[in-house]
């Protein structure tokens, strides 16, 4: 006798995106248990996804959001979330999701896509405001490294779009990153957001 039922298997592809028969495996693998078997799913696109990072994408579409409220600047995003084929591109979910992204951008502000994108100086400049935080802390000499890793991380998470929690949490609980690859796993395709730009009213780049 199985540890889930039909409709636990319906919650999890809902979820992760996974396929029935995925979905079904993993919960299997973990005895029923509903996150472990997100989390193996979750594992296991990652690595597909990384496989696939070096095929060529040549084309995607462009997601954008427009935002206007009464007392706030209006704010408007554009972002080219890249994939192989033009059939995927199409799809109504890679619109969806391209436009879902666009929107995150604008309510997260990143100023990155990914952290290869973060300058050097930048990482560089951040490493010494947090030692430097630390030691007026008065943190003792031999965890400030520990600190800074972990503040930085921080800083990733602040300021980078991939290591940002995707703001439609009630859509997917994870980080913009993870959603993409997700993605590209149910799509089987190298799916990445290429171009990011974001501008508000009155606001200095």
């Amino acid at each position: 006798m199985s540890d889930f039922t039909a409709k636990d298997v319906q919650v999890l592809r809902q979820v992760t995106g996974a396929g029935m028969m995925d979905a079904k495996r993993a919960l299997t693998e973990v005895g029923g248990d509903m996150d472990r078997a997100k989390d193996l799913l979750r594992e296991q696109g990652l690595a597909d996804a990384a496989k696939r990072a070096d095929r060529s994408q040549t084309e995607g579409a462009i997601g954008s959001y427009l935002h206007r409220q009464a007392d706030r600047p209006v704010i408007g995003v554009l972002i080219e979330l890249a994939s192989e084929t033009d059939f995927v591109a199409k799809s109504d979910e890679f619109q969806e999701i391209a436009n879902d992204i666009a929107m995150h951008t604008a309510a997260a502000r990143p100023r990155w896509i990914t952290r290869d994108d973060v300058p050097e100086d930048a990482i560089e400049e951040e490493k010494r405001l947090i030692a430097a935080q630390a030691v007026n802390e008065g943190k003792p000499e031999h965890i400030v490294e520990r600190i800074v890793e972990g503040r930085l991380n921080s800083f990733f998470a602040d300021n980078v779009l991939y290591d940002q929690e995707f703001v439609k949490s009630e859509t997917f609980d994870g980080t913009v990153g993870e959603l993409v690859k997700q993605l590209a796993s149910k799509m089987g395709e190298n799916i990445s957001v290429s171009k990011m730009a974001r501008l508000a009213v009155g606001e200095k780049n």
